[in-house]
């Protein structure tokens, strides 16, 4: 079977169009043009598509079947078309978490204003490239270690911890919490792309650590009570909702924040945001 997608593209454009006429119109080409198209499309599927006279047309079982499929499948390959030839007017910048934390907006409203040719667009991925080896994006921000054999990496800030509990803590009426205090307590953490390991505590002296997956599921579990998590500050920003409240975590060190990027063909405007971010990130 030998489909192309202009037979498909034909099909619609007579659906939409209402005749073999307007579509012709509607496509740029001649109506004989427009009928051999379907007529080979037709003998491709074996099926008739279309019931037509003189003055209307109507689809076929087949036909009513086919035409939404066809849609999808050719709005798909418009958008792989537009990628392919406009990649490079948009920039994905891919997190797992808490992109920029305060510096988010920021960081959207500079690039727009320095580089308005060339779209910003955040994209969350949990995975430990924030979507880089996945494919989603052109560049990640991410907060645990990245595979430097197939990343470039810079390191571009530092930030503090934080920790994050029930807004009915006995704890949340403190100003500050100290690490070796947690140790009592359960901590909920990511284990793929979290920044809370039992690492941070002395060996035999740790908390015991339960696992979530999101950060949106870790925040509901902390705000039903019973459990603490602890994360870098930008999360505080980004994600601060009723229910929990952040307090600074002492003596607990600090999380390296890295923008990681392909090796290999990098984005044209990759060193630009690398450059922006690093500036936010020293203001």
């Amino acid at each position: 079977m030998d489909v192309e997608l202009r037979q498909l593209r034909v099909l619609v454009a007579i659906v939409d169009a209402g005749s073999f006429t307007d579509a012709a119109l509607d496509l740029g080409v001649s109506q004989a043009a427009v009928s051999r198209t379907l007529a080979a499309l037709e003998q491709s599927l074996k099926v008739r598509l279309l019931h037509r006279t003189s003055r209307t047309i109507a689809l076929t079982p087949t036909g009513a079947q086919l035409v939404p499929r066809a849609r999808r499948l050719l709005a798909e390959m418009d958008e792989l078309v537009r990628e392919a030839t406009s990649g490079h007017a948009r920039l994905r910048v891919g997190h797992a978490w808490s992109a920029l934390g305060r510096h988010t907006a920021t960081f959207q409203r500079r690039w727009a204003e320095l580089h308005p040719d060339v779209d910003l667009l955040l994209v969350r991925t949990n995975t430990p490239s924030g979507g880089l080896a996945e494919g989603v994006c052109d560049l990640a921000v991410v907060r645990t270690p990245p595979d430097e054999k197939h990343f470039a990496v810079t390191e571009v800030g530092l930030e503090r911890r934080v920790i994050v509990m029930a807004a009915d803590d006995p704890w949340a009426r403190r100003r500050s919490i100290k690490l070796d205090e947690v140790r009592t307590r359960t901590v909920m953490s990511d284990r793929r792309t979290g920044t809370t390991t039992a690492d941070l505590w002395p060996l035999g002296d740790q908390p015991e650590l339960e696992d979530t997956a999101d950060v949106d599921d870790w925040l509901a579990r902390i705000a039903a009570g019973g459990v603490v998590g602890i994360t870098p500050e930008s999360t505080a920003t980004q994600y601060g909702r009723a229910g929990v409240v952040f307090r600074p975590l002492k003596d607990a060190p600090p999380v390296a924040v890295r923008v990681i990027w392909p090796r290999h063909d990098p984005h044209p405007a990759t060193q630009d945001a690398v450059a922006l971010i690093a500036e936010l990130y020293r203001g």
